[in-house]
């Protein structure tokens, strides 16, 4: 099949049905603005989705009907989106990847609003490269709060070696993400970001959570190391959130933390502004600057 040109020299072969579809009602955003901004990002955003397995939030009548999370294939699902056999249990559903623009183009097509990859790829499926702290601030806490964990989370990990980068979640929150080498194992990767929590909210108990408690969440924010375990998944950069606002989960660059950058500022709507005056992509050396976990 021909591909068909969408924008920044990115084509795909995957033909949008009812491109005028609205999922973001609120913001008018359709299926078409939707695959015209990952055209957009598709550069940065390749690395953090192309074959990884993936876990999908599904919204086929927008953001205000129903939603499926899933990670299995469901009945007529685009070849570009493809299946995989996890290798330690070959017996299970099979997972799902993507492997190209036409793949996640498909993902727009399927109304997969929101794509959660697990911190690994499927070249080394035991070796994570990444390590994930989310961080929910509760409803009452100032943003200002959640900037200064980030960067406490980002001097706790470099002590242990570690280059870490940030980016806002499209929700409430951020992400703190280091970069590291695959070699360490699922277990490892979770027991340091485990630690990190846990020694940050035993410091400071008044001001973070390490456990899930809804009951103790006021004036607290927790701090999700549960997204390193084998399966569990975060929201890819770049990613679409399924909220009002269109929001996007944005790398940003440290020093933003400081101005107006807020948890949901980037969106939609306005990231190609955002990536138009922008000096460089500060997420740009995530992989380079990877280094082995110390055990």
């Amino acid at each position: 099949m021909a591909k068909t040109p969408i924008q920044n020299d990115i084509e795909t072969s995957v033909e949008l049905t009812h491109p005028e579809r609205i999922y973001w009602p609120e913001d008018q955003i359709s299926k078409q603005d939707l695959l015209d901004y990952y055209a957009l990002v598709w550069r940065r955003m390749a690395p953090f989705v192309v074959n990884r397995p993936l876990a999908l939030l599904r919204c086929p009548d927008g953001i205000d009907g129903p939603r499926f999370f899933q990670k299995h294939a469901w009945k007529g699902i685009n070849p570009h989106i493809e299946e995989i056999a996890d290798p330690e249990d070959k017996d299970t559903a099979k997972f799902l990847k993507i492997r190209d623009f036409d793949g996640l183009a498909a993902l727009v097509q399927s109304a997969a609003l929101e794509i959660h990859p697990w911190g690994t790829t499927t070249d080394h499926w035991e070796k994570p490269d990444m390590i994930i702290m989310d961080l929910d601030p509760g409803e009452d806490v100032a943003w200002g709060k959640v900037v200064i964990a980030a960067k406490e989370i980002r001097e706790r990990f470099s002590i242990l070696g570690l280059n870490s980068f940030v980016k806002t979640s499209g929700g409430k929150g951020l992400h703190v993400v280091a970069s590291v080498k695959p070699q360490a194992t699922w277990p490892h990767i979770k027991d340091a970001a485990e630690a990190i929590a846990h020694a940050m909210s035993a410091d400071s108990p008044e001001a973070y959570l390490s456990v899930a408690s809804k009951a103790k969440r006021t004036g607290h924010i927790f701090l999700d190391y549960l997204r390193n375990g084998r399966g569990n998944t975060a929201v890819a950069p770049y990613s679409t959130r399924a909220r009002k606002g269109a929001a996007v989960s944005m790398p940003v660059g440290w020093e933003e933390l400081d101005g107006k950058i807020g948890p949901a500022s980037v969106t939609v709507g306005n990231a190609a502004s955002r990536l138009g005056q922008s000096s460089g992509d500060p997420w740009e050396d995530f992989f380079k600057a990877a280094s082995p976990l110390k055990i």
